[in-house]
């Protein structure tokens, strides 16, 4: 593993370290919590000559005394200190009990002394302090050499009385929290690089196969609603981005290799349930929205799913053919869209590599490409069988499906080979139920999450609401358009009749507008909409181009100059009617827009 993948796994699994280290430290803190206060005073003595009468008496003193200050260090833990100030403060302990909470220590280059003393009460341990101090002044006294007239030479002075502490030293709850998340850290850091290190899953992109490469046909994002509407998931919601996904496999499968064009291929995967079938229903429907004949065959002779995924008859199918039981022409079953057929598997047979690996299946194929323009063949699974390598040969080619977090690299590096082995070519991977890419879709590119709000028109009265029933813009076929220059009719009077008498106004006409006839003599009808008039605004139900050139994509509404609209029934042009008078939803209607 490289640097970087070290980063991308300690990022991958930030949780596990974040919750060993917070664990590491409420341990810190509970252990703290846990153990009892213990409190430290501290006595200071100095160690001296008892006389000196001149400079050199008291150089040679002072070397004796310092080269004595560390016996008397060790001195302070001896019984012959502690058990009189055990005696004296009526200590229900040892010697060797008390010796344990009592330290002595002589601060380098000089004469001092320090005597510390632990304990629960922050009274007794002054007192063992001050007590073990004053002990060991007399013990010196005792063991020091005396003078003709009876007075010690090295003598202990207290010059630092111990105090009662007024905070316990130990435990020291900021180090021990510290300390246990820093432990908790150095472990989760531990963890996940050796989860990295273990986890063998295809989890990405960056987990498949490298060497050798294989061209990444498509990521399929995870989709819950593959699982309970099934592939027609695509059809209902052809804006989704799981139908965008295998449009964008289907696309690369097409640029594959312009020299030769796939026509045939098998779809397998490495392990049962990577969802191969799933993908092969969906990527016959994609090749099928193109135009395109297409022809779907269940080869997997063992655990057929296409028959139960497409809800269609699967007693007969490419058994029945191979059998020379039926034809073609007699098991194939249309399904989804216009275009889509579907051979299913039949009956599972008791010897399916036999016929896998036979004459009548190499016939079946050469039929099928003839009659149809794509030919998706699902079989199993590479490493069950080698069904699948051997329909591989007689096609363009296999497309392996890998499930993210279900298979292993190693496996699918093996399946790999086997294609390699048999001579099988691999047009490409297909990771199927990868994380869902978000960057599209919040641009608003994948399917609307809002409804498109109902347009509003003004006439001469005031704003009013449109009705729903004629908000919605009838679609029109393409060949229906008719693009042509602007011609602006003059605005037309305000009708001084009644409603009744509305409908002469098109022999109000102005005499250049232009007039045709579908060639059965319907009268012209002009709508215009004068430089005067309020801009409309009218709704885009499929997203697509206006005349112009823009393209709201996401369905929004698309303001509409004023007087570059002008609306032709049965390819009339259509003058002054008025907006109850708009031809109905039935009508053949062109739309001419300049």
């Amino acid at each position: 593993m490289e640097i970087g993948e070290y980063l991308a796994a300690l990022r991958k699994r930030w949780y596990v370290i974040v919750v060993l280290a917070v664990l590491g430290a409420g341990i810190g803190y509970q252990q703290a919590q846990a153990s009892t206060p213990m409190y430290r005073s501290t006595a200071k003595v100095f160690v001296s000559l008892a006389r000196g009468d001149t400079v050199a008496d008291l150089v040679q003193g002072s070397t004796y005394t310092r080269n004595l200050v560390e016996s008397y260090v060790q001195l302070t833990t001896v019984p012959a200190v502690l058990e009189p100030v055990i005696d004296e403060l009526d200590l229900p302990v040892s010697a060797k009990q008390l010796a344990s909470v009592v330290h002595a220590e002589a601060p380098l280059d000089t004469m001092l002394i320090e005597i510390s003393a632990s304990s629960r009460s922050a009274q007794r341990a002054s007192d063992v302090a001050n007590a073990v101090a004053n002990q060991l002044s007399e013990t010196v006294e005792s063991l020091s050499p005396t003078s003709a007239d009876g007075v010690a030479s090295v003598k202990i002075t207290m010059v630092g009385e111990a105090t009662p502490a007024g905070v316990p030293f130990s435990p020291n709850t900021k180090l021990l929290v510290a300390t246990g998340g820093a432990l908790g850290l150095a472990i989760g850091f531990a963890i996940a690089l050796a989860w990295a290190r273990l986890d063998t899953k295809v989890r990405g992109t960056a987990d498949l196969p490298r060497e050798p490469a294989r061209p990444l046909l498509g990521l399929i994002p995870h989709d819950r609603s593959i699982s309970t509407e099934g592939p027609r998931t695509i059809i209902e919601h052809p804006r989704g981005a799981l139908a965008e996904a295998y449009r964008r496999v289907r696309a690369n499968l097409d640029f594959l290799d312009s020299t030769d064009p796939v026509r045939a291929f098998v779809v397998t995967s490495t392990v049962p349930r990577e969802g191969k079938s799933t993908t092969s229903v969906s990527l016959a429907l994609a090749l099928a929205d193109t135009g395109r004949r297409v022809l779907l065959v269940d080869a997997d002779l063992r655990r057929p799913a296409v028959a139960r995924i497409c809800g269609l008859e699967g007693e007969v199918g490419l058994t029945t053919i191979l059998a020379r039981k039926a034809t073609l022409a007699d098991v194939r079953q249309p399904w989804g869209i216009e275009g889509l057929d579907v051979v299913t598997a039949g009956r599972v047979p008791p010897n399916p590599t036999q016929l896998i690996d036979s004459a009548a299946i190499a016939a079946f194929l050469e039929e099928a490409k003839a009659t149809y323009d794509m030919v998706i063949v699902d079989t199993s699974p590479l490493l069950a069988v080698s069904d699948a390598a051997v329909l591989a040969r007689r096609t363009n080619g296999a497309i392996v499906v890998a499930r993210a977090r279900k298979v292993d690299r190693h496996h699918l590096q093996e399946a790999l080979t086997t294609l390699d082995t048999l001579g099988a070519p691999c047009l490409g991977l297909v990771l199927n139920g990868g994380p869902r890419k978000r960057r599209a879709t919040s641009y608003g590119y994948m399917e609307p999450r809002r409804r498109p709000r109902i347009p509003r028109r003004a006439d001469r009265n005031g704003p009013t609401d449109v009705a729903t029933e004629t908000a919605e813009v009838p679609l029109v076929a393409a060949s229906a358009v008719d693009v042509a220059p602007a011609q602006v009719a003059a605005p037309a009077a305000p009708a001084a009749t009644s409603p009744a008498t509305s409908p002469a106004a098109p022999a109000a006409a102005p005499a250049h507008a232009p007039s045709s006839s579908d060639g059965a003599g319907t009268p012209a009808i002009e709508l215009p909409v004068g430089p005067d008039e309020p801009t409309g605004r009218h709704s885009h139900a499929d997203g697509g181009r206006t005349s112009d050139g823009d393209a709201p994509a996401d369905g929004r509404d698309e303001p509409v100059p004023a007087g570059a609209a002008r609306v032709r029934v049965n390819g009339t042009p259509a003058t002054g009617a008025a907006p109850d008078e708009a031809p109905l939803p039935h009508q053949h209607t062109e739309v001419e827009i300049a």
